[in-house]
């Protein structure tokens, strides 16, 4: 080997010391565009979690019906609103369940053993839709009734997304998805109501006696 002649590396080193310097100046652009972009939107900073929905009382028409020997308003006008707005008052998972008619998973709902006197309320609006008086234990994971407070509470149609026909359950006042009927369920009525917990706020007994009385 002749020591007096450069090893081969060096040359290559140079080399790539060259195309470092040539390729900075376009690494700084691309990355000034990229900021620009986020400044300008592109990037989503819209939160992971958002607040629950809260109980929506209105001054429209209304009905007096008797829950655990109470009086409750049940709510007989409607609420529209648009898909962005129901996703800023929902929690995500409220917002799958209720407008995109998900269902979450069986036993794991806030409400599906739950065994205190009152009544549960539509989560998006606030409509009175079940009673515990109604509740029983199904075993099948998720809240299960067998009547609504009233039947002007519930809307229904078929729902043939799983190719099979089933009756789907929503609130009759904002139309937000609740769950489905069953005609498995014990007397009087023979029908189980298989509701979604995230569809539901409950309101204890206590809570409606002191509404009742204002």
């Amino acid at each position: 080997m002749n020591t007096s002649e450069p090893p081969a590396v060096i040359p290559r080193m140079v080399s790539m010391i060259k195309i470092v310097r040539a390729a900075c100046p376009l690494m700084i652009a691309v990355a000034v565009v990229t900021a620009l972009g986020c400044e300008n939107g592109s990037m989503s900073n819209t939160p992971e979690t958002q607040a629950a929905a809260t109980v929506e009382v209105s001054s429209g028409p209304t009905a007096r019906i008797r829950i655990e020997n109470l009086e409750v308003d049940l709510f007989l006008d409607k609420i529209l609103r648009s898909d962005a707005e129901w996703q800023t008052q929902l929690t995500p998972e409220q917002y799958r369940i209720t407008r995109h008619q998900g269902t979450e998973r069986a036993f794991t709902g806030k409400y599906w053993k739950t065994k205190a006197t009152g009544v549960y309320r539509c989560v998006a609006c606030g409509q009175p839709l079940y009673s515990s008086r109604t509740k029983y234990v199904s075993g099948t994971g998720w809240p299960s009734f067998w009547s609504p407070v009233d039947d002007r509470a519930i809307g229904t149609q078929v729902d043939q997304s799983l190719g099979v026909t089933r009756t789907e359950v929503h609130c009759s006042r904002c139309e937000a998805h609740l769950g489905h009927i069953f005609h498995d369920g014990p007397k009087p009525t023979g029908t189980r109501h298989c509701i979604n917990s995230a569809a539901l706020q409950f309101e204890p007994q206590d809570t409606l006696g002191v509404e009742a009385n204002q």
